[in-house]
């Protein structure tokens, strides 16, 4: 990218599956694009992803390899690795700042940098997440099926995250003497052969990053393969915030509002992915990417239209 370049027709902040995503729609329709990427994707932890058609069982990073290798066959399509600190309205578009100082322009700006989770402060988590601390059985829980798990509550939710876990096998939902659940709860998990658990997990054992047992706050250890758990989410980047994006509370952490065409309450601002959504995936990121590609695409087709009538 030069230090000087004219604007881009679409600036994509965030190159993991939704921004590639999108931009490999825009690149067909051949607009000119800017893939701004720090090369931190939120499932870099995991060694395989799972889920996606065509690339079930690969490494993560071998998948984003392959997308940025035919995403770039695109001649409109450029991709600079680092940040993107700030993002401000200019004209009828944006100006967004990165990290070097550099600013860059844009007509429509896709706001696809992700979200960060927030682990659960027990001893032995933050080592084994994505390999056998997981948050996603659709996800990891083919890879320990028929084995124990448990359910590491950390919010509300997490007697709903219990009883899809206990389709994979014999499960176990650690309260930690918080998050009980209600009765009407406590009846469903009973009827899905979940047991419940009140004496709180303390730490995380095993060898490396898998799990052999979990030690409980009254001296217990509980065999486990694997424990599923629900972090909180925050937003990766503030952008949203800057520009003034509506944000929603989930049940997990804030994420920003959009419509069905992955448009913000902000004109011209799009956004896909995980920082845009309360259910989270691969897949899921790849079509909301999609979209969000298109309607920009559309958007700028409208404006011709438009234009042109005046």
């Amino acid at each position: 990218m030069s230090p000087v370049s004219e604007p881009y027709d679409v600036v994509i902040v965030g190159g993991s599956f939704a921004g590639l995503s999108a931009a490999l729609m825009l690149g067909r329709a051949r607009k000119r694009v800017l893939v701004i990427d720090g090369g931190r994707p939120r499932n870099r932890f995991a060694e395989q992803a799972h889920g996606l058609i065509g690339h079930d069982g690969k490494p993560p990073a071998q998948v984003l390899g392959e997308a940025v290798a035919q995403v770039m066959t695109y001649p409109t399509v450029e991709l600079h690795i680092g940040l993107a600190r700030r993002a401000e309205p200019e004209g009828e578009g944006f100006c967004i700042t990165l990290d070097e100082g550099l600013a860059v322009r844009a007509g429509k700006l896709i706001l696809a940098s992700g979200i960060r989770d927030v682990l659960p402060q027990v001893e032995g988590v933050a080592e084994r997440w994505g390999q056998s601390v997981l948050h996603c059985p659709y996800c990891h829980g083919y890879e320990f099926a028929g084995q124990p798990l448990g359910i590491l509550a950390n919010s509300a939710m997490s007697p709903h995250q219990a009883e899809v876990v206990s389709e994979w096998g014999p499960t176990i939902y650690f309260s930690q003497g918080r998050y009980l659940p209600d009765a009407a709860q406590a009846a469903r998990l009973q009827a899905l052969g979940v047991q419940l658990e009140h004496s709180p997990v303390v730490s995380l054992q095993g060898p490396g990053t898998h799990l052999r047992f979990a030690q409980l706050q009254d001296g217990r250890r509980i065999p486990l393969a694997a424990m599923f758990t629900a972090p909180g989410i925050e937003l990766a980047s503030d952008l949203a915030v800057q520009l003034g994006c509506e944000l929603v509370d989930g049940p997990l952490g804030r994420y920003v509002k959009v419509d069905e065409l992955r448009q913000t309450s902000v004109a011209n601002v799009f956004a896909a992915g995980d920082m845009a959504t309360a259910m989270q995936s691969v897949p899921l990121a790849v079509a909301a990417g999609a979209m969000a590609g298109v309607a920009a695409h559309r958007a700028m087709i409208e404006a011709r239209c438009r234009a042109g009538a005046m």
